[in-house]
């Protein structure tokens, strides 16, 4: 629940209002940093590091698709479809 501020004059309001201000400059300052460090243009690789990162991501990709078959084949009801009754 928020918290209420009993201002008495309009002094605390301006006062409450530079407060604010000069928080949300700071914020803003620090959101401007980490935005400029989120696409921050990566070095070079060389051609065994590109081949190491593509033999990598493969094996997680095969990891993944294992982990879906035997998720789904234990926990069918959680992907939709029902087993058929077998007669």
């Amino acid at each position: 629940m928020a918290k209420l501020n009993a201002y008495r004059t309009l002094e605390e309001i301006r006062e409450r209002k530079a407060d604010l201000s000069e928080a949300l400059g700071k914020d803003t300052t620090k959101i401007q940093e980490l935005w400029g460090k989120v696409f921050v243009k990566r070095e070079e690789t060389s051609k065994g590091d590109f081949i190491a990162s593509m033999i990598s991501n493969g094996v997680m990709a095969v990891d993944a698709f294992l982990l879906y078959r035997k998720l789904r084949k234990n926990y069918q009801a959680l992907f939709g479809r029902k087993k058929s009754k077998k007669r």
